[in-house]
């Protein structure tokens, strides 16, 4: 099977950040033609393509509805607009914790609502609707929270509040990485909190490594795509990638902090070089 693919960035960074730097030979060794193309560029005619993969649109979240419009409009998008829409918008966490999915406990505060009750103890607020840890921030009891609130209310954002997890400090967030709804890999994430954006503005700089997840970890990975799959209405397999963001509980259990099916770096440079193949197949499976 051969096809046309294209990899779909922003203009900020046309090639992504070059974790997917193996991506192009893997497809190419499957006969695929690929390019890589911002999403908003009005020259591109994203329909003659016969696969349009979300990769590093990372703008998205300033421009979400003109982004979801522009994702409706491509036929042959993975992940689709459908999964895009739901995920782009993190109260996605609230439906998943409401069917059974082990999350971080989250509360929305939208704009214009009562005040919350701060949680005793470190927590976070961060928008619902946004990417690379823009507008997060950590407080404790005493700290001025409201007037971060305020600010992210006051740019039209739903808030999340969720008790902070103090084992990121030690061990970080664990990424597990799925393609068509098969586990490939899974990489390390430092801290992110309070630290500078990169160059280009669009993610906090982390530091990321190798890692070996526990069967406690894949479980809860596999039971949020199951749960995701159902919510959906969709086969797991139809998540051309996947990735699943967890970290230890006060208990010790692993919970969902996020799960990313939009624009998520992949761990390609934090895996066996086998991974770009496996990406490369999905896309053809997709295909099939």
């Amino acid at each position: 099977m051969s096809g046309s693919a294209i990899l779909v960035s922003c203009s900020a960074l046309p090639e992504g950040d070059g974790d997917e730097h193996a991506v192009p030979e893997a497809l190419a060794d499957l006969g695929f033609k690929t390019r890589w193309a911002a999403w908003d560029d009005k020259t591109v005619d994203f329909g003659a393509a016969d696969i349009v993969v979300l990769r590093a649109a990372w703008d998205y979240a300033e421009r979400r509805d003109e982004f979801l419009s522009w994702a409706e409009s491509v036929p042959a998008l993975s992940n689709s607009a459908e999964v895009a829409r739901w995920n782009t918008d993190k109260s996605y966490l609230a439906e998943l914790g409401d069917a059974g999915v082990a999350v971080v406990p989250t509360t929305l505060i939208a704009p214009g609502g009562d005040t919350p009750r701060w949680p005793k103890g470190e927590f976070v607020l961060k928008p619902a609707i946004g990417a690379g840890s823009r507008g997060v921030g950590k407080f404790s009891a005493g700290d001025d929270a409201a007037s971060h609130l305020k600010t992210l209310h006051d740019d039209g954002h739903t808030v999340m509040m969720q008790p902070y997890q103090s084992s990121v400090d030690s061990e970080g967030e664990q990424a597990l990485v799925f393609f068509g709804g098969v586990y490939s890999h899974a990489f390390s994430k430092a801290v992110m909190l309070g630290r500078e954006l990169d160059e280009s503005g669009l993610w906090v700089t982390e530091k990321l490594a190798p890692v070996q997840p526990s069967a406690a970890f894949r479980a809860l990975a596999e039971d949020a795509l199951d749960a995701t799959a159902a919510l959906l209405g969709i086969l797991r397999a139809e998540l051309l990638y996947a990735r699943v963001d967890l970290v230890t509980g006060p208990d010790g259990r692993p919970l969902l902090l996020e799960l990313e099916l939009v624009e998520p770096s992949l761990g390609f440079r934090q895996t066996d070089a086998a991974a770009a193949w496996r990406f490369a197949s999905a896309v053809r499976q997709q295909l099939a």
